[in-house]
């Protein structure tokens, strides 16, 4: 059973459709990024799974119970940073983690204080006297700290620097790997990229794909540059129908592989070629590749 899954989940403002039909599903130990510009859906979906918000149609269920009916009992097993964290302003570490000690029943100090000091977290510091990325950092304690089975992030890098985002991406990780799930939402494909297992792309609601990343990679096109001896052997090349030129200039012919690259090496060692680069998969360019059929489909 997915730890957390959507069947046709819908919500409505008024006329207009905040999520539209969203069937997802992410198992324990699955990094599931969730990928959309602003705008796009994606925090609705997160307070529908939250039981924040009641669909209009379709369910969300979090380890097989429903989120609107069980909303209180789910909050127990669930991390979650919201995308619009706000904190009472004298609010510090040591008082955050003892009011939620209370109210979750159980003493987290002690993963707190672990969590503070890899974000270099000052326990005393209030919230009036932080800058955005430590009231972030805050809120990445508190939704880490009793070691949730799901971990529900929303735009979780906002405000954090280089460093504190790859102490982020570690720790979300580690906590993959105890066999949490993690429903990493973000605008931002460079991090989902380095990060998630699988990603669910959505556009005006809708989810327009949901693969993979090895999947997307496979279908991403490597940009490929063949350098010849000069000018007129590289106008004079025949190039083979997996090899898309994309500029020719000088000496250079510069052009997407489709296809894997093996055929590209055996067709390379027989051509008068000076040296060649092949790039990785273009995840970006696939991306806007599937966003725009998504486009056209409205």
């Amino acid at each position: 059973m997915a730890m957390l899954r959507t069947t046709n989940l819908t919500r409505r403002y008024g006329a207009r459709l905040g999520v539209d039909r969203v069937n997802l599903a992410v198992d324990a130990g699955e990094v599931f990024g969730f990928l959309g510009p602003n705008g796009a859906g994606k925090t609705t979906t997160i307070r529908l799974l939250m039981g924040f918000l009641r669909p209009h149609a379709g369910q969300a269920e979090i380890g097989g119970l429903d989120c609107w009916r069980h909303s209180a009992r789910l909050k127990r097993d669930v991390g979650y940073l919201p995308g619009d964290l706000r904190l009472y302003p004298w609010l510090t570490l040591t008082t955050a983690t003892s009011i939620v000690s209370q109210t979750r029943g159980m003493n987290i100090s002690a993963r707190a204080s672990e969590l503070a000091e890899r974000f270099e977290l000052e326990p005393t510091l209030p919230v009036r006297k932080m800058s955005r990325g430590t009231r972030q950092k805050l809120g990445l304690v508190l939704a880490m700290a009793h070691r949730p089975r799901l971990l529900i992030l929303d735009e979780p890098t906002s405000g954090l620097d280089p460093l504190m985002q790859s102490r982020l991406a570690d720790l979300v990780r580690e906590a993959a790997a105890a066999g949490a799930a993690v429903f990493f939402s973000s605008h931002t494909l460079s991090e989902v990229e380095s990060l998630c297992d699988r990603v669910a792309i959505v556009r005006r609601g809708k989810v327009i794909v949901d693969e993979s990343l090895d999947a997307l990679r496979h279908r991403a096109p490597r940009v490929v540059e063949l350098q010849y001896g000069d000018e007129h052997a590289a106008s004079a090349a025949v190039l083979p129908d997996f090899l898309q030129v994309v500029e020719r200039r000088g000496a250079v012919c510069r052009c997407e592989l489709e296809g894997t690259t093996p055929p590209l090496v055996t067709w390379a060692y027989q051509q008068p070629l000076v040296d060649i680069r092949i790039g990785r998969p273009d995840l970006e360019s696939v991306f806007h590749r599937l966003y725009h059929v998504g486009e056209e489909g409205t």
